[in-house]
């Protein structure tokens, strides 16, 4: 435990004791979401982003270990071990170091140093790094035997073993790195048998160009490299090779004879054959992890804000899946996002029924009490807008634009299947755009992260990384709302802590043949629904109209006696003391400190009991396009527009105007003043004004500005 708390230690800020507090919990199996609301005073009210860091740093730590312990055995078994270089192992504190000291001793393929080593040249390639003869020729000769018909061949197998023992020295190999982290540069030619095509014409910014490795921004490297995958583009990383080689050179050659001449020549050989592939390898590696990093990055936060937007909460929605040809399916949904009722209607071309789909939109809303109307943003979605904004409603009716991102993908799935196994793909994805209104946390969740398309080259980095760090993203948010577990998916009850996708299916089953659950305590009934899950999940769960009214607040039952004595204390009941903001302001907390509730837990209970069971949301809001503005070419320079955010990247963020194509806000376009984060500066899904700067109708493409 101790190496890994100073390991995680010298990796952030955070004190040891939080550290090994937050370490010996994670090891009991709680989660990150329990853990930052629960255990506040254990960890030092460290939050979820602190403890996703001890987490990533406890992985690294472990896989660390694993590996010291695979090449320890190793290096057993070959019997070369010794006392300095076992130590040297276990005082390394990256697996780059850890890699080069077993380098060395690494099984390798046939190599030229090994063929020289079996002609019986080691002796000769030790004369020459002593650099204490002055005849090596003659020296040379005596090892022409064999397969060595000269001098030179000797030389040459003996250079050979010496450009391995330098590939394999640890201090050369980091003085090639920091010339590759300060000076590398990154370059690309275009494929001249590509150039033309059509594919390849997004890449054409990068068909000759050139920019430090070091430096350059992480969209334009996976840019770059998917030209490279696609076979548009070439990639070369380049340093000054002769500055590298005097670097080298210094750290070898001591004298000035014949010696130094030869050893000239393997240092030569050992950069261009060995060193420079395999390191600068690993720095266009090493910045494809960071670009990952900082594109996973961007993810994560936009897809935080889609999982929060603002829900319209159980309203009864009309949801329309716009189309042409096909014509727009319509869906109606009560309350509960059931399904009650679906038909498709003709507005548009080829048969442009506008007057049957005007009537017919007009009596569902009114047959079916409809709250709102969700119109899908994809084809034909300002077309219907446009209908649906003609109809005389009875009653107020609330039209919004709906992303449709991953519908298709959601419509398709084995969960759509199962939740309507009658019905085809179109309604299935009408049902999700109307859902997603009503909440989209409770709906998102239901789709594969990736295909929701908030991110930047989403599927050009480490996917196993980014489906991780997306899953902590939708168990954070999931957990930060609650969940309804009297209404809730399998696919939602799974993010929930400690829950699961086994346990998710137990709790609907359970619930399907039993009925709601009238309080936290009968979850406890669900099978295979141990303490330890109990303890994590309870307080992230939520009971609608439960006899206990914490039940329906984000107080875990742990807590309740500390309610109860509040309440005692106050001569109130429990009933009375929620929403009671003077009496709740006035408790003396020191009364209620135990030996793990402290001043955190205390003042989290206080909060939650003044409006218990708040949302964190904020409210849907209507939006309306400019209605004059149907394609691109109605744009032109100086236009002040309303757009709605609908992708941030680290170059800017692209802006949805109410056409096909979206805008771009490019980063230096946002503020007057330096932009370090554009969450900064916009959120995923804000209504903003912006202006149009340029317009390139042949490319599709629309620079705009942010109009405070």
């Amino acid at each position: 435990m101790e190496h890994l708390v100073n390991f995680v230690c010298g990796k952030t800020q955070l004190s040891s004791s939080s550290i090994k507090n937050t370490i010996k919990l994670l090891n009991e199996d709680c989660t990150i979401p329990f853990i930052s609301r629960y255990r506040k005073e254990a960890t030092g009210n460290l939050d979820e982003v602190e403890i996703g860091l001890i987490v990533k740093f406890k992985e690294e730590f472990e896989a660390l270990e694993k590996r010291k312990a695979s090449i320890l055995k190793a290096l057993e078994e070959q019997d070369v071990l010794t006392e300095k270089l076992k130590q040297s192992i276990e005082d390394a504190e990256d697996l780059t170091t850890l890699e080069d000291l077993y380098l060395p001793y690494k099984k390798k393929r046939k190599t030229k140093a090994e063929t020289a080593r079996k002609n019986g040249l080691e002796p000769l390639a030790k004369i020459i790094m002593s650099q204490n003869a002055n005849d090596i020729e003659s020296i040379a000769y005596k090892y022409v035997k064999g397969d060595l018909s000269s001098t030179e061949d000797a030389l040459e197998g003996a250079r050979h073993i010496i450009a391995e023992w330098i590939n394999e020295r640890t201090d050369i190999r980091n003085v090639l790195r920091q010339q590759l982290e300060r000076f590398a540069q990154i370059s690309t030619k275009v494929v001249k048998a590509k150039e033309t095509e059509e594919k390849a014409q997004k890449f054409r910014d990068y068909f000759d160009w050139s920019e430090s490795l070091g430096r350059i921004p992480s969209h334009r490297l996976l840019a770059i490299l998917r030209a490279e995958s696609e076979g548009f583009i070439r990639v070369k990383i380049e340093i000054d090779d002769n500055k590298a080689l005097e670097r080298i050179d210094r750290k070898i050659i001591r004298s000035n004879n014949a010696c130094a001449d030869q050893l000239e020549l393997a240092i030569s050989d050992a950069y261009k054959r060995l060193l420079f592939p395999s390191l600068s390898k690993e720095a266009l590696n090493a910045a494809k992890e960071k670009a990952d990093d900082a594109a996973i990055s961007v993810f994560a936060k936009n897809l935080r804000q889609l999982l929060l937007g603002s829900p319209i909460g159980e309203k009864r929605v009309l949801a329309i899946d716009p189309g042409f040809r096909t014509g727009c399916k319509v869906v109606c949904l009560d309350e509960n996002g059931n399904l009650k009722h679906n038909e498709t209607i003709y507005p548009h071309a080829p048969k442009n029924d506008w007057s049957g789909a005007l009537k017919k939109l007009a009596s569902l809303t009114e047959a079916h009490k409809i709250e709102a109307i969700a119109i899908g943003n994809g084809t034909a979605s300002r077309e219907t807008e446009t209908l649906v904004r003609k109809i005389q409603f009875k009653n107020d009716v609330q039209v919004f634009v709906v992303s449709e991102a991953g519908a298709s993908i959601y419509s398709a799935s084995k969960i759509a299947r199962d939740e309507f196994p009658n019905y085809d793909v179109t309604v299935r994805g009408a049902v999700s755009i109307g859902r997603r209104l009503q909440d989209p946390l409770a709906e998102l969740v239901k789709i594969d992260a990736k295909s929701i398309g908030v991110g930047q080259y989403q599927h050009d980095v480490d996917q196993t990384k980014l489906q991780k760090q997306l899953g902590v993203v939708v168990e954070n948010c999931v957990n930060a709302v609650g969940v309804n577990i009297n209404t809730a998916s399998v696919s939602l009850l799974s993010y929930v802590s400690g829950i699961g996708p086994k346990l998710a299916e137990n709790i609907v089953n359970h619930r399907t043949e039993n009925g709601a659950f009238s309080s936290r305590n009968s979850i406890k009934k669900v099978p295979r629904l141990g303490g330890k899950a109990f303890e994590q999940s309870a307080a992230f769960l939520r009971i609608k109209e439960a006899k206990n009214p914490l039940d329906d607040s984000s107080v875990h039952p742990e807590s309740y006696p500390i309610v109860e004595k509040m309440a005692k204390d106050e001569g109130i009941s429990i009933k009375e003391l929620i929403g009671n903001k003077s009496r709740l302001q006035n408790i003396d907390l020191k009364k209620y400190y135990t030996e793990t509730v402290g001043l955190p837990t205390l003042q989290d209970i206080v909060k939650e009991l003044e409006k218990p069971g708040l949302d964190i949301r904020e409210e849907a809001k209507v939006f309306t396009f400019n209605q004059n503005i149907k394609t691109i070419n109605d744009l032109h320079e100086g236009q002040l527009l309303p757009g709605i955010v609908n992708n941030i990247t680290n170059f800017g963020c692209f802006v949805d105007i109410g056409i096909k194509e979206s805008g771009l806000i490019h980063v230096s376009n946002l503020s007057d003043s330096f932009v370090k984060d554009v969450n900064e500066h916009v959120h995923l899904h804000q209504q903003i004004i912006v202006k149009v700067l340029d317009v390139d109708v042949s490319r599709k493409r629309i620079q705009l500005k942010l109009h405070k």
